[in-house]
């Protein structure tokens, strides 16, 4: 705008002072102000960007081929095209949670109707929910005049799972008395404890046959019995940012995440009922969708205005908490997977109002277990008080110092939170199940039969 106005200056000047050559000078000034400005315009809106890739869920260490195509739908040659694939710039920077192999940012030029690859390749270093693309485009006049950004193509979304690490050990027996909680779900009976009688179904031992009903009824009846112990875990993942110093990220995060699906494939592969509750945000919860509709293929005057509409929200004020429901089904572990590789850190709820909203929502014929960086008063209050509400809980803390397990040890210890497990390494970790730091008989996310 400002060539033009200058343009226009000089041309009214020379007219009025009745200057020829410098009237011919604003003249040439004016028709290569509007011919660049005709040319950036045209080239912006004839270039056009398809991208090709893989969308299915990758794990930690796999790699993601891109091929981006860039088109001239036009019919005029176009000298020159910045063109970049767009990638979160969060997950580029160190610690990178993805590399990149090849060259997503190019300068091409494109003849009439031409077609130009851009190949790359993204290694996906930890657990997360990429964005891939859309492209960024800029072109403009050879005299570097009028510049013109356009953002073309939909991103495609890419999960990568958190790591799982077996866990060999589940000689471990639950804490629970018998019969102080009735199982939503009979797993385990106990044939001392009888539970009434019903009509017999075929495949009943006939040592459950109940004689005396048979007699009296003319039809056959069996015993049924009480549950003797838990199934199944819930898993509460305290993700608050306030728990994980920036020192430490994003391996303790990481950590606590591997420990919650390692746990998580552990209970499912004994087809126990399972369930996840965590105060962090969705990751889909950061992608400006309805932004990304909007400005798709529009024009921007600067680079920095075209990436601004695609660059995912550092804050979010989701106060809801992620959960998925404590069921048994063959598709559990994978929902629960699926929430944990979307999961990030959050300052909404804090660990204390999670266990508020949940409590209700949580079966008491589960075990809970607790994934905690940090052990605040208001954490073990609240575990407290599901102590007290019949719930039995395993609390592991994720990377603690020396200093920070004895305080944490002795609040939960306060509230009658007696199976306490430390995790510091993947090591550690995959030792879980002899890793109890509470005097006394060990219980542990898996609650096997009593003997």
């Amino acid at each position: 705008m400002i060539w033009f106005l200058i343009a226009v200056f000089i041309i009214g000047l020379a007219l009025a002072l009745q200057a020829g050559l410098v009237a011919f000078a604003g003249y040439v000034l004016l028709g290569v102000y509007l011919i660049s400005r005709f040319l950036a315009r045209r080239w912006a809106d004839d270039l056009a960007a398809e991208r090709t890739c893989d969308s299915h869920p990758r794990e930690i260490g796999d790699t993601l081929e891109v091929a981006v195509t860039l088109r001239n739908t036009g019919g005029l040659p176009i000298l020159w095209a910045l063109v970049e694939d767009v990638l979160p710039e969060g997950a580029l920077r160190k610690p990178a949670r993805i590399s990149v192999k090849g060259k997503r940012i190019q300068v091409v030029n494109l003849g009439p109707r031409q077609t130009k690859p851009i190949k790359y390749k993204v290694l996906f270093e930890l657990r997360g929910y990429y964005p891939i693309g859309p492209s960024m485009l800029e072109t403009g006049d050879v005299f570097g005049l009028h510049r013109r950004h356009r953002i073309v193509g939909e991103p495609v979304y890419i999960m990568v799972y958190p790591k799982v690490l077996p866990l060999p050990k589940y000689d471990f027996a639950s804490q629970r008395p018998i019969g102080e909680v009735r199982l939503q779900n009979r797993l385990f009976e106990d044939v001392t404890r009888s539970a009434g009688v019903r009509q017999y179904q075929i495949g009943d031992p006939l040592s459950r046959i109940h004689w005396r009903a048979t007699a009296r009824t003319g039809l056959l009846h069996s015993r049924i019995f009480e549950p003797t112990s838990l199934a199944g875990a819930t898993l509460l993942v305290d993700f608050h940012t306030a728990g994980y110093h920036s020192r430490g990220e994003p391996h303790r995060s990481e950590l606590a995440i591997t420990a919650a699906s390692s746990i998580a494939y552990a209970i499912s592969s004994l087809n126990q009922q399972l369930g996840l509750a965590s105060n962090g945000r969705d990751a889909a919860d950061r992608i400006r969708e309805e932004a990304l509709e909007k400005q798709s293929g529009r024009e921007f005057e600067s680079r920095d205005a075209a990436r601004s509409g695609y660059d995912l929200l550092e804050e979010s004020d989701r106060i809801r908490p992620v959960v998925v429901e404590t069921r048994r089904g063959v598709d559990q572990f994978l929902k629960i997977r699926e929430a944990l590789a979307r999961l990030e850190l959050s300052d909404g709820l804090t660990f204390a109002q999670l266990v508020l909203e949940m409590a209700a929502r949580m079966p008491r014929d589960a075990t809970l277990i607790a994934i905690l960086p940090r052990v605040p008063v208001e954490t073990a209050v609240a575990l407290g008080m599901l102590r007290r509400q019949g719930f039995a809980i395993t609390a592991i803390l994720i990377g603690v110092d020396e200093s920070s397990k004895i305080e944490a040890h002795g609040r939960l210890l306060v509230e009658t939170v007696r199976d306490i497990r430390y995790v510091n390494t993947e090591l550690e970790l995959m030792n879980l199940g002899g890793n109890t730091a509470a005097p006394g008989p060990a219980a542990y996310a898996i609650d096997m039969p009593l003997a």
